[in-house]
């Protein structure tokens, strides 16, 4: 994609891995290093933007946080986009785990296609590759499951009572992301649309990084889960037959520390330049 106004920078859109700051492809790296001014997640390890990032390069956070605490609206994100790249500034987009996983990123293209920003993408490890990898948990294994299926359900109107029947009965292997909050929901509605026993369930706290914790839990007692302390953000859901596997192949041990590697957000972006 290229741009006839040589004073338009450009966007390059960088999926930052999921949490490991090993894993991080070497394009990714590299664009890093050349951003003048970046645009990061709360779910991107420190030490990515501390070990490649120019010593005059400008970071902003620009981290969001479900329902809870502060996040920035996605609005203010595409104006910081547009703002830095019409100064012909070099400018990195830096998302946790892959950029086209539940990242928003079709506002973002838009965002940049209707303003004629010249953007390129680079892809990232998900999360779901990154949990399941250093879990143990193969996602697709023969003779426990030929295909995998990304999820979510932040909000009780996202998967219909059909598609539970479907996801019920299905082999497929079932990653859910940010859906912590609604996690009894997930569970029941399974369970009464008749689940095999046969499967179970991966809870995967801050998972590549050295706080990482998995439980494994069948489904049918997961309430034991319920009187548990809350699950420390990020924490990725893995259901299927392949999750069995995990005391098999784990290679990692759990760390119960209730330290946050991604540190939740205290107060919200404020950019006195977005206002006219």
């Amino acid at each position: 994609m290229t741009s006839n106004n040589k004073h338009i920078g450009k966007v390059i859109l960088v999926g930052a891995g999921p949490g490991d700051p090993e894993l991080i492809t070497v394009k990714a790296q590299r664009a890093i290093q050349k951003a003048d001014v970046i645009l990061t997640d709360r779910l991107v390890s420190d030490e990515i933007i501390n070990q490649n990032a120019k010593h005059n390069a400008e970071v902003i956070h620009v981290g969001k946080q479900c329902r809870t605490g502060f996040s920035t609206p996605q609005q203010t994100i595409n104006e910081l986009l547009v703002y830095y790249a019409q100064q012909g500034k070099n400018v990195v987009r830096l998302k946790g785990g892959d950029v086209s996983i539940f990242s928003n990123i079709l506002d973002e293209l838009e965002t940049l296609v209707n303003n004629n920003i010249p953007y390129e993408i680079i892809p990232g490890i998900t999360a779901a590759m990154g949990a399941a990898a250093y879990a143990g948990i193969p996602l697709t294994a023969r003779g426990h499951s030929t295909a995998v299926r990304f999820l979510t359900y932040y909000k009780s109107d996202v998967v219909t009572e059909s598609y539970w029947q479907e996801l019920a009965a299905s082999n497929d292997t079932l990653v859910f992301y940010m859906s912590v909050e609604t996690l009894p929901l997930i569970v029941s509605k399974l369970l009464n649309n008749g689940i095999n026993q046969d499967k179970k369930m991966a809870i995967i706290q801050q998972a590549t990084t050295p706080h990482q914790k998995v439980d494994i839990v069948d489904l049918r007692d997961f309430d034991t889960m319920l009187s548990r302390p809350e699950l420390i953000s990020p924490s990725l859901v893995i259901i299927g037959k392949v999750v069995a596997l995990h005391e098999q192949f784990a290679w990692l041990s759990n760390n119960d520390s209730k330290e946050f590697y991604f540190k939740p957000i205290d107060q919200p972006v404020q950019d006195n330049r977005l206002i006219a």
